[in-house]
């Protein structure tokens, strides 16, 4: 009975065991992947992500936004301001709740 419970235990280990080990070489495999160089399409994506990254710092917002979307999300925000009662629209609003009086009537 002992021996069945060992050899159960020792197939558990040795599963847990693999699994293991397959993870940690998918994990390495990714990790030589990115020593490596780049191909060229992941290295353009990357190099363009970067680009936008640093013009949207320096701009402060939109990158390449002309004076045609400046003059649309004007136009958007008075919409939402005359529909929802106006009031800054960047700002989270603040809720205010009453607690109900609650009367103690005859008994």
């Amino acid at each position: 009975m002992a021996l069945h419970r060992l050899f159960q235990l020792s197939s558990l280990l040795r599963s847990a065991v693999s699994l293991t080990v397959r993870r940690n070489i998918g994990m390495s495999a990714v990790l030589f992947n990115k020593a490596k160089e780049l191909d060229p399409i992941q290295k353009l994506f990357l190099d363009k992500i970067r680009d936008y990254n640093t013009k949207s710092k320096a701009s402060g917002g939109i990158v390449d936004a002309g004076p045609a979307y400046q003059k649309n999300l004007s136009e958007e925000v008075t919409k939402l301001q005359r529909l929802y009662g106006g009031g800054d629209l960047v700002k989270f609003p603040d809720f205010k709740f009453t607690d109900p009086k609650l009367d103690d009537g005859p008994k």
